[in-house]
């Protein structure tokens, strides 16, 4: 049924779910549907300003394009020496970086950054936590001072900063007695809202982090809802699986309509609607010269392998795979797509005779049933399983 952002948005807050999971593709409309969504549960007043919201207690936390947009750079143009990430003073900011700055929370931030980033990449607040600057060790006692770091590791700052108020607030909420927390500044708050947290890692990462979030989400005693959007088909099927024992917890699939309006439906699947196929698309690229194979990539041939078994009506996925070596084949395949908690700990090489068991399983699924591409894939196996 095609709707407004706005429609959508209430339709969320009618789910009344502990967990909603939504996917989209990038240019959907989820950073404006997180903000429809907030100015639903906590409507700004005429003026526009937040001091309403901080008068009664903030209602929505939200991670989204938005909060990255609180953050922006001082270069310094006239002396090109002391360069520093400013923080726009807001309602958000205001609470968040002041509680964090109460409860000390920047050795936290740090950690996280540089478990993302790099370790040898540190960053400063102000003592205020106004600004913040970044310094690169070179060795020894040798570092560069007031650095620019790249816009993939400035996103990932700030996820770290938005991270680390997350960990704080679930664990204030969890304490049932308001009046035994530690600030009352989060007892109106209902849900947070987080869209497509840090794009810019790597896949291994990506998988660490949307477990770490499931975690710190399935920790969460109190009556906190979240929703969460993203465009990653991996970071979905992660979150997905995490989250697919929790009761209350709702899977949808959002769509641009031709006309600008929109629709969401539950996705009954972990992958949104005939994904497989693009999966299947991504690893007929990845075999081809240059090959550029990935652990991942065995990730997205299990998926193609569970879907088709279930449409096919076997009871598991490795029947489809060529009888002869099937064993052998199941058991790579498992062991290079696993999702474990250390996976991000995990070297993402694979090695030559790997990539050739996957370029020669592509091209026997395809053969076997039939599936049709515009690639033709020329890597064969190598008498090697």
């Amino acid at each position: 049924m095609a709707q407004s952002l706005t429609q959508i948005a209430q339709s969320l807050i009618d789910a009344n779910k502990r967990v909603q999971l939504i996917y989209a593709f990038n240019g959907t409309g989820k950073t404006r549907l997180s903000r429809e969504f907030r100015l639903l549960v906590a409507p700004k007043d005429i003026e526009g300003d937040e001091e309403l919201e901080e008068e009664t207690g903030i209602k929505v936390l939200y991670y989204n394009a938005f909060t990255e947009d609180l953050f922006s750079w001082d270069n310094d143009l006239d002396a090109d020496l002391n360069r520093k990430l400013t923080i726009r003073p807001n309602g958000f900011t205001n609470l968040a970086l002041n509680f964090l700055k109460e409860q000390g929370q920047d050795g936290n931030i740090v950690s996280n950054f540089q478990h993302y980033t790099s370790p040898f990449i540190t960053p400063k607040f102000s003592e205020d936590f106004s600004e913040v600057t970044f310094s690169m060790e070179r060795g020894g006692d040798d570092s560069l001072e007031n650095i620019k770091i790249s816009k993939g590791e400035e996103s990932n700052f700030i996820w770290c900063v938005f991270y680390s108020l997350l960990e704080e607030v679930i664990g204030i909420l969890n304490i049932p007695e308001p009046e035994e927390r530690s600030t009352p500044a989060f007892n109106n708050l209902e849900y947070i809202f987080i869209d497509d947290p840090v794009s810019s890692l790597d896949d291994a990462h990506l998988i660490e982090l949307a477990v770490n979030i499931a975690k710190q989400i399935k920790s969460s005693t109190s009556e906190l809802k979240f929703i969460i959007t993203t465009h990653n088909p991996l970071f979905y099927n992660v979150l997905y699986n995490e989250f697919n024992r929790v009761k209350k917890t709702m899977k949808w699939r959002l769509e641009k309509m031709d006309d600008g309006t929109f629709s969401i439906v539950e996705q009954l699947s972990d992958s949104p609607f005939s994904y497989h196929l693009f999966l299947l698309s991504e690893l007929e690229k990845a075999i081809q010269p240059p090959v550029n194979i990935q652990k991942y990539h065995f990730n997205f041939l299990r998926n193609i392998l569970e879907k088709t078994s279930t449409f096919l009506g076997y009871n598991k996925w490795e029947e489809l795979l060529p009888q002869d070596s099937r064993q052998a084949y199941y058991d790579r395949i498992l062991n290079l797509s696993s999702h474990s908690k250390h996976h991000g700990e995990e070297i993402s090489i694979v090695d030559e005779n790997d990539k050739r068991v996957l370029g020669f399983l592509v091209q026997e699924i395809k053969r076997m049933y039939s599936f049709k591409s515009t690639i033709i894939p020329i890597v064969t196996e190598n008498d090697t399983v």
